[in-house]
C-alpha cells in the first residue's frame, strides 16, 4: 500500500522569464528557454511516520523551448540536515516518485541530472523570499507592488507548480546556479511566491 504523506509550507521559483513568466499561461518562453529554480521550506509534513517539519527541497530546471514540449533537464536538492529516512521521502515527493501533483511533471522531464543532499537556507519575510544552495545555487526574488501597494497576483493559470492558490507576483533581486554543466546568472527577472500543500492521493 502507498505511503500516506502531506506537506505544507512556503514555496517561491525564479527564472531568466521576464515578468510576469508567461511559461504559466503556456505560452513560450520570454527568451527560447527556460531556466529555473523552484524552492520548498515545509512547516508541517510527514510521509508515513516520517516527521519534516523544517526542511527544505530545490529543483534546478532547464526547459529547451516550450515548456509543455518536455525535454526539461532538471536536478533536486534536498536538506542536507534531514536524516536517511527524511531524505529519501523529500526525495520521493519532491521527485513526483511519490505521486501527488509534482507526479504530473514526470512526463515533461527528459533527463534527471541528478539528486544529492546540499545545505539549504530558505528565508520568508514580507515580499522577499531567498533560498542558498551551498555554493551551487541562490535566488532572492521581491514581490511587485500593485498601484495600492498591495500584491500582485496570478489565480487560476493553467500551469503551475502549486495548484489552487493565487501566486505573488516577484521579481528577482538575484538568481544564479552552476551544477551539472548547467549555469546562469541573472537579476530583476521573474520571481513567483506562495503557500503549498502537496498530499498523497490517500491523504
Amino acid at each position: 500500500m502507498p505511503t500516506s504523506w502531506k506537506v505544507s509550507g512556503s514555496y517561491f521559483e525564479t527564472c531568466n522569464c521576464e515578468v510576469a513568466c508567461p511559461c504559466i499561461f503556456l505560452s513560450p518562453p520570454t527568451y527560447g528557454d527556460c531556466d529555473a529554480l523552484l524552492a520548498w521550506h515545509i512547516d508541517q509534513g510527514s510521509f508515513g511516520d516520517v516527521k519534516l517539519d523544517g526542511l527544505n527541497a530545490v529543483l534546478a530546471l532547464n526547459s529547451p523551448g516550450h515548456m509543455m514540449e518536455g525535454k526539461w533537464k532538471v536536478a533536486l536538492y534536498v536538506d542536507e540536515q534531514a536524516n536517511q529516512s527524511q531524505q529519501d521521502a523529500l526525495t520521493q515527493i519532491f521527485s513526483g516518485q511519490a505521486g501527488g501533483h509534482l507526479a504530473g511533471l514526470g512526463p515533461l522531464i527528459g533527463e534527471v541530472l541528478g539528486a544529492k543532499t546540499a545545505p539549504i537556507e530558505y528565508h520568508a519575510e514580507g515580499k522577499t523570499r531567498s533560498i542558498s544552495v551551498g555554493e551551487i545555487a541562490a535566488a532572492e526574488i521581491e514581490g511587485i507592488s500593485g498601484q495600492d501597494g498591495s500584491d500582485v497576483t496570478v489565480a487560476g493559470a493553467p500551469f503551475v507548480a502549486v495548484p489552487g492558490v493565487p501566486f505573488v507576483v516577484a521579481k528577482s533581486t538575484q538568481a544564479r546556479f552552476n551544477d551539472y554543466g548547467l549555469k546562469w546568472e541573472l537579476s530583476n527577472k521573474n520571481g513567483y511566491f506562495s503557500p503549498f500543500t502537496y498530499q498523497s492521493a490517500e491523504g
